[in-house]
């Protein structure tokens, strides 16, 4: 499998993923679009978030934070979490388990 060859879904607007998903986990590259904004939400899924290209404006537990190239963020279980593309941007999301509704 070559990412190059996995079909680009837009998931919600102004995010385009391609998914690989295991048996336990979900990986997602995402690029997103400049004013893109994921609302606050929180789900069961562990979620580990890298940010690959762009500055990304992310909220963890009520807390903002502005998020660069090589940005790590880890957020656990049920926490609210939402952003916003500042600039274009490339991201990478991890989700365990598997995001059946992102298949």
């Amino acid at each position: 499998m070559n990412l190059k060859d996995i079909p680009s879904k837009e998931i919600m607007p102004g995010y385009h993923g391609k998914l690989v998903h295991g048996e336990k986990m979900s990986w997602a590259f995402w690029t997103v679009e400049k004013d893109a904004e994921v609302p606050v939400h929180q789900h069961h899924h562990e979620q580990i978030m890298h940010v690959v290209k762009g500055d990304f404006e992310f909220s963890l537990n009520g807390k903002t934070k502005v998020y660069h190239p090589g940005d790590v963020v880890i957020i656990p279980s049920n926490t609210p979490h939402g952003g916003k593309a500042l600039t274009e941007c490339e991201l990478m999301d991890i989700f365990s388990p598997v995001r059946d509704e992102y298949r």
